[in-house]
Order: structure tokens, then sequence, then C-alpha cells
């Protein structure tokens, strides 16, 4: 029986290893996506039944657009729903509602996450070079049958390394516009100067509107702060059913304290 070359056991463990290096490079990348997703959503949760995200406040996200450069799609909240919304303030600066994107390409899906599926088969390439490179040398039939079955093995399991190559790129989503990142944060500028100009501009968390007339003496002489419109947190949308359940408790007891400005409807159950 003919002995089999130590180089050709050491090829085969270094296509082995390289093969193994680059799959945990690969899922070293894409739990790092994963998490840089989940950051970027804000803890969000995403609804494939519905098409749509969830906030931590029981609010819905809904598409309004879809990028075809980056081929992400948009969601967006309404500005009533989020203006008055008591922990805006650590969720968004916009006053237009909060947007979320998200990719519809399976991972590897961006630039970034490409780069990285790229240095993994870089990677398995390395590995399959040295037992290819072994068969050239003066082998023996048996060191060529190994050589020739370890190659196939490292690469066959590097087969689902290469899937961004292979994989068509999914339709464009026919029920959305396309609009492209430039064009989106130019209609959210504009959407925020008609809010503005609507008088929204400063809305805050939710709580009791300043009264008008004899109402404001007394409000006055119950709740000093309403001297002082700057330092008032008031809500000023006066669809938002936490500040017109407020109002009313005050209408209907004027002795009561005034709620302080992050009351919701879970004080009051």
């Amino acid at each position: 029986m003919d002995t089999i070359n130590a180089e050709v056991w050491f090829a085969l463990a270094y296509g082995g290893f390289l093969l193994i290096v680059a799959h945990v490079l690969d899922l070293l990348a894409r739990r790092t996506a994963t998490k840089t997703t989940a950051a970027k959503s804000g803890g969000f949760t995403y609804h494939e039944d519905h098409d749509a995200w969830k906030c931590s406040e029981d609010q819905w996200l809904w598409p309004i657009s879809f990028d075809p450069d980056n081929r992400v799609t948009r969601y967006q909240a309404s500005a009533t729903v989020c203006n008055p919304c008591p922990i805006k303030d650590s969720c968004t600066t916009s006053d237009t509602g909060r947007q979320v994107a998200r990719n519809i390409d399976p991972w590897p899906s961006s630039e970034a996450e490409r780069f990285h599926r790229g240095i993994a088969c870089a990677v398995v390439v390395l590995g399959l070079v040295w037992p290819l490179a072994t068969m050239l040398q003066n082998r023996t039939a048996l060191e060529l049958v190994i050589l020739g079955a370890s190659s196939v093995v490292i690469a066959l399991g590097s087969w689902p390394l290469w899937s961004h190559l292979r994989r068509s790129p999914a339709g464009f989503p026919a029920h959305l516009r396309h609009q492209g990142l430039d064009e989106s944060v130019a209609t959210r500028e504009a959407a925020r100067v008609a809010e503005v100009a609507r008088g929204y501009g400063t809305i805050r968390k939710t709580g009791p509107r300043r009264a008008s007339g004899s109402n404001y003496a007394n409000t006055v002489e119950q709740n000093p702060a309403e001297q002082n419109p700057a330092k008032s947190k008031g809500n000023t949308v006066s669809s938002s059913f936490s500040a017109r359940w407020a109002e009313l408790e005050t209408e209907a007891d004027p002795g009561r304290p005034a709620p302080a400005s992050a009351w919701t409807r879970q004080d009051n159950r």
C-alpha cells in the first residue's frame, strides 16, 4: 500500500481549517448586522403579516415608500400619534412621525454586509488553493484521490457562502411609490415645514391645555406654572385622547390638581 505524504494531510487540515474560519467570520458578521438593524429600529417589532412595525407604545408604522437604489422600504408613524407620545424625546426628533427602514433582500443585503461575505469567500478560496496546488506535484493515485475528494468537500461546504452571487434580487413593491434617499429627506423637510406652518412645530408631551377667560384665572391660582407659558408643557393637539381626557377631568373637578406632563392612560387605570 502506498504511503501518504505528510504534505497531503497538511493540505487537508489547512483547507478544512480555513473553511471553518470562513463560516465563523460569516456568522459573526451576520450577528453584527442583526444587532445594528435592531439598534436602528429602536427595538420595534416587525410584523410580516401586516408589513408594518409596532413600537413600544403599541403604535403602528406603515410603509410609505420604496428606495430602489438602496432597496429598502421606509415605514412611518402618524405625526398625531408620535408628537404627543410621552417618550418621544427618547425616540425621535422629527415632528412628522418616526421612520424606520427595512431591507427587502435577505442577508447580505447592504454593501457592508456583502463586503464581509466577500471576505469569507476569499478565505474559502485560500483554503482550496493549497490542496489543488498539492495535486499538481508528483503524487500517487491514492494521494490524488484524497486531495480531489477533499477539494470537493471544501467547495460544497462553502456553497452557502456564495448564495449572494447566484440569488436574483427581489421585485420592487408595486403598491409603494419609488422614492430615493434624497427625495425622502426633501419630502420629510417639506412635511416638517407644513406642520410648523399649521402650528404643530412645538408639540410637547401630553397634558392640559391653557384655559381662557375666567377659567384661566382660576387655573393660575391652582397652578402657578400657567403664569409662564414658556415653561408650559401642555399638548397642542386636540385630537390626543390623553390630553382631552385630562381636560375633561379638570372641567369636571376644578379643584383637582393638574396632571403631570408625562401623564398617560396607563396612570388612569
